[in-house]
């Protein structure tokens, strides 16, 4: 599957083993021989991926080689697991793309810090606390984010500092600094949610093995991430959590769209997904050949156009975006304002776009230990020839909901889309159209 932002690793080994994680906070041990070799062994099957894959032949104008071999001399320094996938991390990172990104081994203990935070603008704000956690006692939804562990949180370094808290260093432990909405600055230590798992699992399928546990899992992410529609008035509301989704559910809820005179289709927090999507996506909102983008690859450009599919909704279509829409979920988006086909409403986007392709990579016989590299194949040209890579959609309406809305439940933003589409729901209504649901421990 050609993809456009994270694709999900498939699982072919019998049996699969996961290195130890050493937290944040802990004081740090020197790692084994073994260990360290495993580390450098990573380091440069990395390397060599990126050699052979990357898009640009001149990578952005580094110097590949001689980056890998300062990294392969940093790892020797490395005093933990962690710190062994930062410099792997770090070396990717030389290449400022979004695209292009190391995916470390699960981890034995994965946690969860009981809290989840969004750029607003150009704030970060808590906006969902799960029940039960230490979060729970000690944040507000609402709050303003400062800091996360002494790191101060801006829109332009939000997402590398996510990916260093949560995917290379899990810490038992959030410090974050916070501003309420009376404006009081307190600082609050919060305890992570850990789930205890196993270093080696058994894939094989047999009775009490965790073959079964896996294919639950999988089952509840889908469970998460299910597509849901609801309308109000003569207007459809489709909320769309990511482009990784059947094309059969995309025929049918244009279909349901084209019974109604607007379609709101919400893609805030859609991190992007497949090209085939998309696509389909796009050839069900024109009756005409569509310019989707100009994709340049290490090979070649190559124009991609979208022709119509069947019959398409021509109703009116607003299409909601906010800073956690990436990629594909960006790529619509501005494709129906160069078509002048619709409005776009929300926040700026992402500023995440480009083509990448999965390489799983895997070390040892029998046990295994398995990671990953997302390596970019292809920058992608709009019809007006620029690419929104590190920029962003900018809606044709900037409108985003304040520090009291988010503590309150209300969403204003799809409460006035709905208005723009011809009818009306209150933002309080507007909020609990599509419960989250956090996922089970």
């Amino acid at each position: 599957m050609r993809v456009i932002r994270i694709c999900s690793i498939a699982l072919l080994m019998i049996v699969v083993a996961v290195l130890p994680c050493r937290v944040r906070g802990q004081q740090s041990q020197k790692l084994d021989r073994f260990a360290m070799q495993r580390a450098h062994l990573m380091l440069q099957s990395v390397y060599d991926e990126v050699k052979d894959h990357y898009y640009d032949p001149t990578y952005h104008d580094v110097d590949l080689k001689a980056s890998y071999q300062k990294y392969d001399k940093i790892m020797d320094s490395a005093q933990s697991v962690n710190a062994t996938f930062r410099v792997i991390a770090a070396f990717l990172q030389e290449l400022h793309d979004s695209h292009t990104f190391f995916m470390p081994p699960q981890r034995v203990n994965p946690s969860t810090p009981g809290f989840a935070i969004e750029m607003v603008g150009d704030q970060c704000f808590v906006t969902r606390i799960r029940p039960g956690s230490d979060a729970a006692k000690k944040l507000h939804v609402g709050d303003q984010v400062l800091a996360l562990d002494g790191y101060k949180v801006t829109r332009k370094d939000y997402d590398p500092l996510y990916y260093f808290i949560q995917i290379l260093s899990p810490a038992p432990t959030e410090t974050v600094a916070v501003k309420s909405l009376d404006g009081a600055v307190r600082q609050e230590t919060v305890q992570s949610m850990w789930r205890t798992g196993k270093a080696v699992l058994d894939l094989t399928g047999g009775d009490g093995g965790d073959f079964w546990n896996i294919v639950r899992e999988g089952e509840q992410e889908d469970h998460l991430n299910r597509e849901r529609t609801t309308v109000v008035g003569d207007v459809l509301i489709w909320k769309m959590p990511s482009f990784v989704a059947d094309q059969d559910m995309v025929d049918s809820a244009f279909s349901k769209a084209r019974k109604h005179k607007a379609l709101v289709l919400d893609l805030r927090g859609n991190p992007g997904g497949a090209v085939d999507t998309l696509k389909r996506m796009v050839s069900r909102v024109f009756d005409h050949p569509v310019p989707l983008y100009t994709e340049v690859s290490r090979k070649e450009s190559k124009k991609e156009i979208v022709k119509p599919k069947g019959r398409p909704f021509t109703g009116k279509l607003i299409v909601l975006v906010d800073s956690r829409s990436a990629s594909a979920a960006e790529l619509f988006a501005r494709v129906i304002q160069l078509e002048h086909r619709g409005e776009v409403i929300g926040d700026r986007s992402a500023g995440a776009v480009m083509e990448a392709r999965h390489y799983g990579e895997s070390l040892g016989m029998g046990i295994s230990i398995n990671y990953g590299v997302s390596i970019t194949s292809a920058n992608l040209l709009m019809s007006d020839g620029k690419s929104i890579e590190h920029v962003g959609v900018t809606p044709d309406e900037l409108m985003l909901p304040t520090a009291a809305d988010l503590a309150a439940g209300r969403d204003p933003v799809m409460s006035h889309a709905v208005e723009v589409g011809g009818a009306k729901l209150d933002p309080v209504a507007a909020g609990k159209l599509f419960p989250f649901e956090w996922p089970r421990l």
